[in-house]
């Protein structure tokens, strides 16, 4: 039991130390760095900054590593693809209504469906898109809950279709953003782009409002 009570401290003091340093580490050196030092000083080893009051590493850990190396702004690109409700970061490109429904037919409606809600007669994987503006049924869909159409084309690039997420081109983002408002009684039959589409204003926005409490009496 002293052995196995050992044994604990010696990886306590480990995962400690690591802990503290929060860096980058190859779990077999250290292990075999445990095997050949002395007991005392498998523990972690810190000093005393009375100035700060705080503890310093004396570990002497590198810097660095040499693991990975900074992201090129291509890569950064790919990521950085949020979208706001004003419409900053909405790249170039339109789509049209016309060319949305095809492509919804394609590879949305086998988990969508392609009717409204209240018409499907079979349960679809994903939740209905399409339904009434006014708040009829409690079903929440992109006319009737959704308040900003930015949001619509935001989602679709992130998520779906849902095999193949990020697999849309701009253009068939905008062409299904536009069909889906289409079909939601949102717009008419226009086309979509950076421009337009920050300046619909949906039928749920008014239902959104801003939290400004600011802790104190007016908190619910």
């Amino acid at each position: 039991m002293r052995k196995a009570g050992i044994v604990v401290m010696v990886i306590q003091g480990l995962m400690g130390s690591l802990a503290f340093t929060n860096k980058e580490f190859v779990i077999a050196s250290v292990a075999k760095q445990s095997r050949t030092m002395p007991f005392s000083l498998r523990l972690p080893r810190y000093g005393r900054d009375d100035k700060r009051g705080t503890n310093i590493d004396t570990n002497n850990w590198p810097s660095k590593f040499g693991f990975g190396r900074a992201a090129n702004q291509t890569e950064i690109a790919a990521w950085d693809i949020d979208i706001r409700p004003d419409g900053k970061g909405l790249p170039v490109g339109q789509g049209s209504v016309h060319e949305g429904r095809a492509i919804y037919i394609q590879k949305c409606v086998a988990c969508h469906g392609e009717k409204s809600i209240g018409q499907v007669n079979a349960k679809t994987l994903g939740p209905a898109l399409i339904g009434d503006t006014i708040l009829k049924v409690k079903e929440k869909t992109i006319g009737n809950y959704w308040p900003y159409a930015t949001t619509l084309f935001d989602y679709i690039r992130r998520a779906m279709p849902y095999p193949q997420p990020g697999s849309l081109s701009n253009t068939e983002i905008y062409s299904l953003t536009a069909y889906l408002l289409n079909v939601n009684h949102v717009t008419a039959d226009t086309v979509q782009n950076a421009s337009s589409l920050p300046k619909i204003i949906m039928p749920a926005r008014k239902l959104f409002v801003f939290d400004d409490r600011r802790g104190g009496s007016e908190v619910k």
